[in-house]
């Protein structure tokens, strides 16, 4: 778990507000922001003082519109000062429109490509299998819309077949994805032998009971719902 510190959730909104320029992705990084608190405030066993540990939870994120909400949750749980968020996007900023894991405390991949996450999360859940480390979990942080990459598909066929059970997998659904699946999304990732829910992903304690549940022998799958992206109306189940 994280450690204690001066920022609450009810802080996060100021926090995304002192950065500024082009290219914030405002919205599709607020659709994370929830979800991203969740783990990093009850779930994640990684604080700034564990975060070079072999035995840290990793924490991946691939959906390249979600950066701003990212860094201010690892600003409010210091990983980094809070000074660093005015000078977001910047030439001379550590922190870019896509996080680079040279440059930011915590961060553990550099990421942007959409599809590139969740197979390195495959490999990363993998490698410290391979290094029989059973205790750190992986979790990975998608956009529905990255589910038009046939590399996820992939990652998800693969994961539930090697029963990659330290992998977890957190989709935000705000209706960005071209194409879709009877039943929804959780169902491609039951039909590959993953264990899955779908909650309201602005919930936090729907949140926290779906990331938390058991399931052995199984990677896990949370679908956070959102309101639509282009709607701004709240999804329908």
């Amino acid at each position: 778990m994280t450690t204690t510190c001066a920022y609450a959730y009810d802080d996060l909104a100021g926090l995304m507000s002192r950065m500024t320029g082009d290219e914030k992705h405002g919205p599709a990084a607020t659709s994370t922001l929830d979800a991203l608190w969740v783990l990093y405030d009850r779930v994640l066993r990684v604080s700034p003082e564990t975060a070079g540990d072999d035995r840290r939870d990793r924490f991946l994120l691939s959906k390249g519109h979600g950066p701003m909400a990212y860094y201010a949750v690892l600003a409010a749980k210091g990983f980094f000062p809070v000074s660093w968020l005015g000078g977001f996007g910047a030439y001379d900023s550590p922190l870019g429109h896509h996080p680079d894991r040279t440059l930011v405390p915590g961060v553990e991949i550099g990421s942007g490509s959409l599809g590139h996450g969740l197979p390195l999360g495959v490999g990363t859940a993998l490698g410290l299998r391979a290094r029989g480390l059973a205790e750190p979990r992986v979790w990975v942080l998608i956009g529905d819309a990255e589910l038009d990459e046939g590399s996820n598909h992939e990652a998800i066929a693969y994961a539930g077949a090697a029963g990659l059970e330290a992998l977890h997998t957190v989709v935000i659904d705000n209706s960005s994805a071209t194409h879709g699946w009877q039943g929804g999304i959780a169902s491609r990732f039951e039909a590959a032998g993953w264990s899955a829910a779908t909650v309201d992903g602005r919930d936090h304690e729907a949140l926290y009971a779906a990331y938390t549940a058991p399931h052995p022998g199984r990677p896990r799958v949370v679908v956070a719902r959102v309101e639509g992206k282009d709607t701004g109306e709240p999804k329908i189940a």
